[in-house]
């Protein structure tokens, strides 16, 4: 089937099949035919359909830094049905947010927009050194909302990992048994790690290997820094040569260790930055053969208009346009 798909405000919308949609997700073929359909609905919305490229807006921040640090800076943006119009007006692949903040809008916004429900969430009043997120939301909560995919994030590095990665195992099987894809935020954190070991560039591929391992179809990792955290990691990365001085060396890595790209890696915004600061960590990204961005705080922390310019120049990026 060729690609279908028509503009509406300068936006991809409808479907799309692609060689390059085709080939992603020959990558799952596993999967039983609700979930191809997820992330083929996944990967055909927006500007970026039919491109193997993703954007895709998160605002889970609410719950996890709280409201103020949130939402202060654009109060608009504590209002949920903001972000749904912020994703939809910038041409997002999908929105990503917690139970509540979907909740109230999903039904506004239904069709409008791809939808992943967190499932796992922790707040900043207490903390530890070794984090585990509460279980928030379930896989009915993500079938009632009509979401294509839960998220759900790991501290590979906490000394409580093993009780993350037990109840994403027990999730994910859930969700594939209804038909929804599985996106994983990978976060190494805990007393296993120094705390510029979190984005070592040895960490962050340990931590997309993870996820894989785990059953995730989009995994989520920081950008990775040129620091080496394990020992016997930075002897293998000296004695093979493995390059690391670029963020697009290192973007590589971490792409390779999602089963050499057989997975979708993207990679997340980080702290609000200066927009040259955003953008140029994205063509880094984009040169190491990184799949997209998740970007929340550097998008929706901005007026409407300027939230919607910046993913849109993110996007052009990710096409090789600027």
């Amino acid at each position: 089937m060729e690609q279908t798909t028509s503009k509406v405000a300068g936006r991809t919308i409808g479907g799309a099949t692609t060689s390059r949609t085709k080939e992603i997700l020959s990558w799952y073929a596993g999967e039983n035919p609700g979930v191809l359909t997820n992330l083929s609905r996944l990967l055909n919305h927006g500007t970026l359909a039919g491109t193997g490229k993703l954007v895709i807006l998160p605002v889970d921040q609410g719950f996890e830094h709280g409201p103020s640090r949130s939402f202060g800076p654009n109060p608009a943006g504590y209002d949920p049905r903001y972000h749904f119009q912020l994703a939809i007006e910038a041409g997002c692949n999908a929105y990503a947010a917690p139970l509540g903040f979907l909740e109230a809008g999903a039904a506004e916004f239904a069709g409008q927009l791809p939808l992943i429900l967190k499932l796992n969430n922790a707040d900043s009043l207490y903390s530890s050194k070794d984090p585990c997120p509460a279980v928030t939301a379930s896989v009915k909560d993500a079938l009632r909302l009509g979401c294509v995919a839960i998220g759900y994030t790991i501290y590979p590095g906490s000394s409580l990992r093993n009780e993350m990665y037990q109840d994403l195992r027990e999730l994910a099987e859930e969700a594939k048994a209804a038909g929804l894809a599985v996106v994983v935020w990978s976060y190494p954190r805990g007393s296993g790690l120094s705390k510029d070991g979190e984005t070592a560039v040895d960490v962050a591929g340990y931590a997309a290997q993870i996820a894989a391992q785990m059953g995730a179809h989009v995994i989520k990792v920081k950008p990775p820094t040129q620091h080496i955290e394990q020992a016997e990691a930075k002897k293998v990365f000296e004695k093979y040569k493995i390059p690391i001085a670029t963020l697009a060396d290192r973007v590589r890595h971490v792409v390779q260790s999602a089963f050499n790209g057989r997975r979708i890696v993207i990679f997340s915004g980080g702290p609000a930055k200066g927009t040259e600061e955003v953008l140029e960590e994205i063509r880094g990204i984009r040169d190491g053969g990184g799949f997209g961005s998740i970007i929340g705080r550097n998008s929706f922390q901005r007026p409407l208009a300027e939230g919607t310019q910046l993913l849109r120049t993110v996007m052009d990026i990710h096409l090789g346009k600027k």
